[in-house]
């Protein structure tokens, strides 16, 4: 259980408390409620573009690492689909750095043409390191288009293209900018070795003057439901094979999303999960074999993928995975089963609340999802989940109608 109090500021800030005394730590997270499915679909990359400008500095502050590091803390962020989180940890005599720094930045960045020049070089280099230039990096952005075809899921947080962030203007920068970073479009949670009453005096002393905007989020479009399989083969320089299976589920917030993330648990949650036990180890047609879900805000994706072993064909590789998928479908998994990965997730649940960063990472987050209190209810939500629920709910995902599948193919077959 984590205790929590929670208040808002006039300007539209949401905050979080939760005070731990076990900790000399105090962690700040700060979630804006902008993700890559806020973007221009002519400017992707937009949101991710900010993670790095946000640390890029400001008029008042030139950079705002040293200052943190001179106080003795540490930082980082993330950016998803759904938002972006900015998160750091101090020691608890020098907080009121955490403060300054993160309400300076949520204020106005410096907003120069050389600091754009140098993160956009920064965002274009990973662009390229990380999805054209390593192996199968670029898997996601075939994966996603050919899934959605109206819902802005459709291209990854890196955005579309290089040249959606090559072409992008300070004036669209500083758009997006005005659009979603506000406090009305924000969550601060502060966890740690600091009292409710000081954390509320530093976020009115700190945050209370920033200015509420006007939110400028788009309508975003509903995905059409998904009547016919689709299908994409493309020819890489990779060593090995890989096919990507993909089907679209509920939304994260949905009370059936528990028995869907049981069900890729139950398929692939460590070597003892039954597509490493019958894929990989016994029938040796996989190397590495793999099932989760993206999570989504929206509606998501169950996805299954698999390295092939050399030698092992495509086909045979795709009906493997189909033979193991259509138990889920007609057959009861075991009481066994079931307490297995209902005890996994618990207990990587309750391990989280054992780091101060954790919580207030978690809490924010549930706080987006719409609910705060949700925390406290996610251990409760799998343990609902039944026999029958995995049994209904596999039939209602693994549908070929609602299946996309990316063929990943070597163009080195000789060397499989």
């Amino acid at each position: 259980m984590v205790d929590y109090k929670k208040f808002e500021l006039d300007n539209g800030l949401t905050v979080i408390h939760h005070h731990d005394e076990t900790t000399s730590l105090v962690a700040l997270n700060l979630l804006y409620k902008v993700g890559a499915r806020d973007e221009n679909p002519k400017r992707t990359g937009f949101a991710h573009l900010f993670e790095h400008l946000m640390f890029g500095g400001t008029n008042n502050i030139p950079d705002f690492d040293t200052p943190l590091q001179m106080s003795g803390g540490e930082n980082n962020a993330f950016t998803n689909n759904d938002y972006t989180n900015y998160y750091l940890t101090l020691p608890k005599d020098n907080v009121e750095t955490g403060f300054w720094l993160e309400a300076d930045r949520m204020r106005e960045l410096a907003f120069t043409s050389k600091s754009l020049e140098v993160q956009r070089q920064v965002v274009i280099e990973e662009f390229k390191q990380r999805y054209l230039n390593q192996p199968y990096g670029d898997v996601w952005l075939l994966l996603r288009p050919l899934a959605y075809k109206k819902h802005p899921y459709q291209w990854p947080t890196i955005g579309k293209e290089i040249s959606h962030i090559e072409e992008a203007t300070l004036d669209e920068v500083k758009a997006f900018f005005y659009s979603f970073y506000a406090p009305n479009n924000a969550v601060l949670t502060v966890a740690g070795n600091i009292t409710f009453e000081e954390t509320k005096e530093l976020c009115e002393k700190w945050f209370g003057e920033l200015p509420y905007r006007e939110l400028n989020k788009p309508i975003l479009p509903i995905e059409p439901k998904q009547t016919e399989k689709r299908v994409l083969e493309v020819k890489r320089d990779v060593p090995f094979d890989m096919i990507y299976k993909t089907w679209h589920m509920c939304e994260r917030n949905h009370p059936e999303f528990y028995a869907y993330d049981l069900i890729s648990d139950v398929l692939s949650n460590g070597r003892s999960a039954r597509l490493y036990q019958r894929l990989v180890k016994e029938r040796q047609i996989f190397s590495d074999i793999n099932a989760y879900l993206t999570g989504d805000n929206d509606e998501g994706l169950f996805v299954v993928n698999g390295k092939l072993m050399g030698g092992r064909t495509m086909e045979e590789a795709e009906k493997a995975i189909d033979e193991e998928l259509e138990k889920m479908c007609t057959e009861f998994v075991s009481d066994y089963e079931l307490e297995k990965v209902r005890n996994k997730v618990e207990a990587t649940l309750l391990y989280s609340e054992t780091n101060v960063l954790n919580k207030a990472m978690n809490l924010s987050f549930f706080e987006f999802l719409g609910d705060v209190a949700m925390v406290n209810m996610e251990v409760d939500n799998y343990r609902k989940v039944t026999r029958e629920d995995i049994l209904r709910i596999s039939k209602q995902l693994f549908r070929a109608e609602n299946c996309s599948i990316l063929y990943y193919l070597s163009n080195t077959k000789s060397e499989n």
